[in-house]
Parts: C-alpha cells; structure tokens; sequence
C-alpha cells in the first residue's frame, strides 16, 4: 500500500501497546510504526533461507537436488498456562523477526504492491458466471523463481513487469517477500511454498537450485517424468504445502512424460477474524447471482468501522489477527458489472491505497456476508501474455541459462493457477497453487450503512504487510 514516512525517526516502540491499539485504530498506519522500529532491529535476525540435501519430506530423498528449510517460529502459548507471560514475550520476539520488511527496500516494496494490484483486473476478468480466485503473490513468486533460471529476453521481460533493473534486486526483495509472509504459530498460518521438478534428462546448474533455495525457498527435485513415482511424490508435495486443501484439484496431477520441468508455488493460508461472527445472527437470505437467484447463509456483524467508495462502488474490510491482514469487501454499485468494474483503473489504484484511500467515513457498518467455499482453476499463460511476459511460451525464444537439454530448448507450456477459499464466522483458510509447464457511488450517510453482499462482490486479502495476498470475484457463494 502507499506508504509515507513520517514515523521513521520513531526508534522504541512497545509491542504490547501497538497490540492492543491494532484493534481499534488504523491497523495500516500502526504497521508503518512498527516497522519504522522492527526492521532496524529484526533485519539482522530474520533467518535466512538454508539450503540442504537432506529433505523436509523424507519420501523425497531420493529426488532432492536442494531442499529448503523453513525458520522455526515459536507458537502462540496457551493463554490459561502459569508460564503465559514468558511464553507470550518469547512468541513475540520470535514473530518480530518475520512480518516486516527492510526499510531499505521501501520503493521496491511499493512498486510491487502497486504492480500487483494493477494485475488484479487482468487475472480475474472473463470468469463469466463462475467464482474466480487467485493469488498475485503467488504469482509474483513463481515469476521470479522463473527469473532467476531464465537469461535475456525471457528473464528481461519478468523484470520490466515487476519494475526491478537487475536479478539480484529481484532475489533480495523476492526473499523480503517471503519473510514477511511467513507465519507458522499455531494461531496463523501463511507459508510460500515453491519447488521446481526437473526430468532426469535435463543438466541442471546445482549453483542455481541453491539460490532458489537461499533466496525463494524453493526446493529442486530432479527424476524421470514419465515415472508414477515422480508425479507422486509431485502431489504429495503439493497437498502437503496446501494443508490438503487443493486435494481435488492435485491428485489429477501428473507429469506429461515429454515435460523437461514443472515449477510450482504454493501458499497455505489460514487465520481468525479480530472479532468472529456470531453464528447466532445468522440468517438465510437471497444471493442474487448471474444465474439466477440462490438462497444462501449470511453472517451479520456489526461495528463501528470505515466505509470506503469510489466510482463504481464501495468497500469494507473485516480485520484478522495475529497480523493475518485484513479482508476487503468490494461491492460494485447497481448496475455495474463485474467486468466493468475489473476494467476499471480505479480497482487496482483503491486495491494499492486501501486503507488510505482518500473517499471514506467512520461509520456504524452493518455488514452481512454470505459464508463461501471457492474453488478456482486456470491456466493464465494468455493472461502472462497480456501483461508483457511472452518469451518462456516460446520454444523459439525460451532462454533458460539454469535448465538445458540436448534434444529440445526447454519452455513454458501451461501455467496452472489453482485457489481454494474458505469464509466461515471464524475466519479465512485458503490455499493456492501456481504450475508451470514449461458508475457514481453516492456519499454514504452520515451515521451507519447496511452493506449487504446479496449479489456478485469482489473480494481481496490483503496480507499484515499491505499485498494482495489473495483476489477473487463470488459470483455464486
């Protein structure tokens, strides 16, 4: 999000304080405080990724060229414990080492937050009358992962699209990304995954496969594509690293024997809403859909919050805790579309200053939101394409200076982009995966808004540090 810095010189902060504030004030602007003070102190602790032969899954010893390993966090402590107090400190100290990042890296940071806002339109628009979700993200992360062992033009046009001059800006920041996504506590959970499977026939540059694995935390697996073995241990890998929620759509899964590599990135999500919905206020209710109208459950809150609008709609967000983000609720005005409202400059430029998005008001929202369970699959390379990233798709063009052949110049087939959403009165799980083969919205009143999401809404989790985790449009809950 946009992010000035007026609170740089801030040096000491007390954790607990911010804690308490998050629930009640600005959470964005208590964030650009606390990283003003973390990111001096915590840069030099965050662990970095390491790189070992030794697999974290041991199915997969027999394939594993670098495997990564993911830092140790220590987990929420257990609130009726007699040693709650010191547990709590040592949770916190172990959580001030990951959700930030440097400050060093704050122009960086913000254009990509603007870049991935802007791809929203692009990768959920032509949905037609399905739900659509993804995770630009994991997108960002599987486009650098294909970066770093890619040369020339195929790499050159990755770097013009996340507006990074050179790789090794591109590793540092893409590490920066990592950490300050990565929470694996007991009480939330947000873990990048990436891994990168090659055939046995390919000569691959070991030296590559470990800054994948230092820098993305991305493990390498290299065996024979053709072998059920392979594709096994490939879904395996993959259901581990989603916490099973993708299930369905991974165990069809299986290596084309003419594929030469496969890159997959994951992410695991789970998190509780600040304050949970109250099973007791819920109601059924219409859902007016594309297709017609559907009854559905709705879950009812109401607080004291801010409503934002703009053009063609207007928005709310509902806080997670334990830094999970916040999840936006874009409901397009009556008679606006869906499309039109993805085609809309003015979606990716609001999804980019949330919270600090100029047309907002503090009122009493009355929000019902219909319970939903998403599922998403979609090969985007056509959607890659429009956004400038041409060259890997092209056998003639393809340049990976990591991943060589002697028969064929390895490319980019299919990228597979799968999303699994869940939204209950307790909170958000969600999971991802990314393949590839090689009109005038009226000021609210003055006092309280019924802001109902009975027809297709966009929506977008946006993580504790201000990216779009992930997006989706519910046309059908």
């Amino acid at each position: 999000m946009n992010r000035n810095r007026l609170y740089e010189s801030i040096e000491h902060i007390d954790d607990d304080i911010l804690e308490r504030s998050e629930r009640r004030f600005n959470k964005k602007k208590l964030r650009k405080l606390a990283r003003a003070a973390i990111a001096v102190a915590g840069a030099a602790a965050v662990a970095a990724g390491v790189f070992t032969i030794a697999p974290r899954f041991t199915g997969l010893a027999l394939y594993a060229i670098a495997e990564a390993e993911y830092p140790e966090m220590a987990h929420y402590p257990n609130e009726w414990a007699p040693t709650f107090e010191s547990d709590y400190d040592a949770w916190k100290a172990s959580k001030q080492k990951f959700n930030y990042y440097d400050e060093a890296y704050n122009g960086k940071y913000d254009s990509l937050d603007a870049v991935l806002s802007d791809s929203v339109g692009t990768l959920l628009s032509g949905a037609g009358d399905a739900n659509v979700a993804a995770s630009p993200v994991n997108l960002y992360i599987a486009l650098a992962m294909l970066a770093e062992i890619s040369d020339g033009e195929s790499r050159q046009q990755i770097l013009d699209y996340v507006g990074i001059d050179d790789i090794d800006t591109l590793r540092e920041l893409t590490r920066e990304v990592w950490q300050g996504h990565y929470s694996n506590d007991g009480a939330t959970t947000s873990i990048l995954a990436s891994s990168i499977w090659l055939d046995d026939e390919v000569s691959v540059d070991k030296n590559v496969m470990n800054t994948l694995a230092e820098y993305y935390y991305a493990s390498s697996y290299q065996g024979d594509m053709s072998s059920e073995k392979y594709s096994g241990a490939y879904r395996d890998w993959l259901n581990r690293e989603t916490g099973g929620l993708l299930k369905n759509q991974i165990d069809d899964k299986q290596f084309d024997a003419e594929s030469l590599l496969a890159l997959a990135t994951t992410v695991y999500y789970q998190a509780k809403w600040d304050i949970e919905f109250d099973a007791a206020d819920n109601t059924d209710g219409i859902f007016h859909s594309a297709v017609g109208d559907v009854e559905t459950e709705f879950m009812f809150s109401r607080d004291n919050s801010r409503y934002f609008w703009a053009d063609k709609f207007g928005a709310v967000y509902k806080a997670l805790e334990n830094r999970g983000g916040n999840m936006w609720f874009i409901l397009p005005d009556e008679g606006v579309t869906i499309d039109e409202l993805l085609a809309d400059p003015q979606l990716g430029d609001f999804i980019a200053a949330g919270d600090e998005w100029e047309n907002q008001k503090q009122l009493m929202v009355n929000l019902s939101l219909p319970k939903f369970d998403l599922t998403s699959r979609l090969d985007i390379k056509e959607k890659l394409r429009e956004l400038g990233i041409e060259a890997v798709f092209d056998p003639n063009k393809a340049e990976f200076s990591a991943v060589k052949s002697d028969n064929e110049n390895p490319y980019i087939r299919s990228v597979d982009h799968s999303v699994r959403l869940t939204v209950d009165e307790e909170g958000v799980s969600a999971a991802a995966y990314t393949e590839m083969m090689m009109y005038g919205a009226a000021m609210p009143p003055d006092e309280e808004i019924d802001f109902t999401l009975d027809r297709p809404f966009i929506f977008v989790l946006e993580s504790y540090l201000g990216l779009p985790l992930f997006v989706g449009v519910v046309n059908q809950p």
